[in-house]
């Protein structure tokens, strides 16, 4: 049965995921938003079309894992009588002639380990989201595959024609395969593959040795942070919030989105919690993607979300061809969620420029001027701080004023101060405090239920919503101030499930949600943490990192009951709650001295 049990590899340009038998079931060319080449992962439990597998003929075990600290995946095929292949998994990335070379570009390289192994190579690509695509005629080291949006060639030492017709043969010493574009190799195969392996091995690791992990949980930590980079669009600076569509969020359940898209929110989370570890690369590109963003705004409105070009109009539709994850369709690409009105955006656009006022780290602080484009979308965040928005749950049907964006909007506002302060602008300064006071006003008298003794969801009712434990984190509410500890009280009391956190209990556009939302789980550990209740946290923290594949990952949603993960994967909400919640429960590392 298909599962989420799967291991990403990817170069910041392309990615794959590759399952416990060491197939590539998804893959999309010739970025992470494309068309899916390899899609067998949300084409039914039947398809045969859109994987590459490398088998072992008899094999009978099969045990993967990555090479230390990169995205490098090494599966180890074996079988009873003593044969035994690895199968190197990878995508292209390092610095080559002063640039960057991540090409659209998947290689791998099969190494026999013992006795007289056979395998047999399928490689079956898709087009059209699930039109099979069978190889033209190639040469005498190559097959040509005619894509969609491009046409990719299969390099390989191996024999092109045992591999086109699927044959079965012995491997004798090593095989590899590159999966690109339509261009010849000037120079040896077999040394190049080699080189680019050690290369890329190299620049990852070396990326890992920048971080500034905490002392306890380093494997988690690193995962996640690798896995974050992987979702980077690096040409752009983009942050997608996960590699995968129309994964339902539980069966049947219909909730299959697009998530291969740059959500101001997701991104703003993946930033802060990368920042914390040191990895600026992440926020300088990510700077430059929202400058442009910023730019391209329409009087300071920004959408939910963009596709990682920056293009705006992200049409949802249904491809007929692939009936889903299990079956359990419609596969969607596109997400009508960029039509939406979200406040909250402003407030995150805001969180994550601000920091370049104040890091001198940086190659490019920002200065007055991208203090002047900032204030646009300050302005926004006070034209719109107590009017209905779809909310960060993004609800299709209905609208509300709901206290997280409202909250976020204070955040733009009081942030901008900030900025002002460290430029010197005393007059701006106090007009956006100004503005950050009467929106905080405005929030504790709307929200504030005294009869419950909690803050709602929402300035017209009294809903119970997650996300309310994020005033926390944005420092609209302290830990230790009663109406944060009767909110929190009532939240958990209301929202958790056993080891888990729904994002709320209540019927949405598609009934009543079934699984908890993984990051929920995570802003419940950290405010744990901060009231008091470490030991609390802590638990709850393990219990969640058992939840994780055999690739140190989670995805969106989580079944409270069974514990199977459901939603788009790997999802960066889940790996930055990883991130976040080590950092903070962990031993300090002056506890080894």
């Amino acid at each position: 049965m298909t599962t989420l049990d799967l291991w990403p590899i990817g170069n910041c340009q392309v990615s794959a995921l590759i399952d416990r038998a060491g197939r590539m079931v998804w893959g999309c060319v010739p970025r992470v938003d494309g068309d899916a080449m390899f899609s067998a992962l949300v084409g039914g439990e039947k398809i045969d079309q859109g994987f590459w597998s490398i088998e072992m003929e008899d094999a009978t075990s099969v045990t993967q894992e990555y090479w230390r600290n990169t995205p490098i995946l090494i599966t180890r095929h074996s079988d009873d009588m003593g044969n035994a292949v690895d199968v190197i998994d990878f995508c292209p990335r390092f610095r080559r002639q002063g640039r960057s070379y991540r090409p659209v570009a998947f290689v791998r390289i099969v190494r026999p380990v013992s006795g007289s192994p056979r395998i047999r190579v399928r490689l079956r690509p898709t087009r059209n989201w699930g039109e099979p695509c069978p190889a033209d005629a190639g040469g005498s080291n190559h097959l040509r595959y005619r894509l969609r949006d491009m046409t990719m060639r299969l390099s390989t030492t191996a024999p092109p024609a045992m591999v086109a017709e699927e044959r079965a043969f012995r491997i004798e010493r090593p095989m590899h395969f590159f999966l690109g574009p339509d261009e010849s190799f000037a120079s040896d195969l077999t040394a190049t593959i080699d080189d680019m392996l050690e290369q890329t091995a190299d620049e990852w690791r070396e990326w890992v040795r920048g971080l500034a992990v905490p002392l306890e949980w380093q494997d988690v930590v690193i995962r996640s942070a690798i896995t974050l980079k992987l979702c980077q669009h690096e040409e752009t600076g983009a942050i997608v919030a996960a590699l995968t569509t129309s994964i339902p969020e539980h069966a049947h359940s219909g909730r299959n989105w697009d998530y291969r898209y740059c959500w101001v929110r997701d991104a703003y989370y993946t930033v802060q919690a990368l920042n914390r570890l040191g990895a600026l690369d992440v926020l300088e590109g990510y700077l430059e993607y929202l400058r442009n963003i910023v730019d391209s705004s329409r009087g300071g409105h920004i959408q939910p979300l963009y596709d990682v070009l920056g293009e705006a109009r992200l049409e949802e539709r249904s491809e007929p061809l692939l009936t889903g994850y299990r079956g359990m369709g419609p596969v969607r690409v596109g997400n009508q969620a960029y039509e939406q009105i979200q406040h909250d955006a402003y407030g995150q656009i805001v969180l994550c420029s601000v920091h370049a006022f104040f890091d001198q780290r940086l190659f490019r602080p920002s200065g007055r001027e991208d203090f002047l484009a900032l204030e646009k979308v300050g302005d926004r965040a006070w034209d719109n701080h107590n009017q209905p928005d779809a909310g960060l749950w993004e609800l299709r049907t209905r609208q509300s004023v709901h206290t997280y964006s409202s909250a976020m909007c204070w955040a733009a506002c009081d942030r901008l101060a900030n900025a002002a302060g460290a430029l010197g602008l005393e007059d701006r300064k106090a007009h956006w405090q100004g503005r950050a006071d009467a929106i905080r006003a405005t929030i504790l008298a709307s929200a504030w239920r005294e009869d419950t003794n909690r803050l709602s969801a929402t300035f017209s009712g009294d809903d119970l919503d997650a996300s309310l434990i994020q005033l926390l984190d944005l420092r609209f509410l302290a830990p230790d101030d009663p109406k944060f500890l009767g909110t929190l009280a009532a939240v958990e009391q209301g929202l958790r499930r056993g080891s888990h956190m729904l994002r709320y209990a209540t019927e949405d556009d598609f009934g009543l949600p079934e699984t908890a939302f993984n990051v929920c789980t995570f802003w419940l550990i950290e405010a744990l943490c901060a009231t008091g209740r470490q030991a609390d946290g802590r638990e709850l923290f393990e219990e969640m990192l058992k939840r994780r594949t055999a690739a140190g990952l989670l995805s969106e949603d989580i079944d409270p009951v069974s514990g199977e993960l459901w939603g788009n994967y790997p999802q960066t909400y889940s790996l930055v709650g990883m991130i976040n919640c080590a950092a903070m429960l962990s031993l300090p590392w002056t506890a080894i001295r």
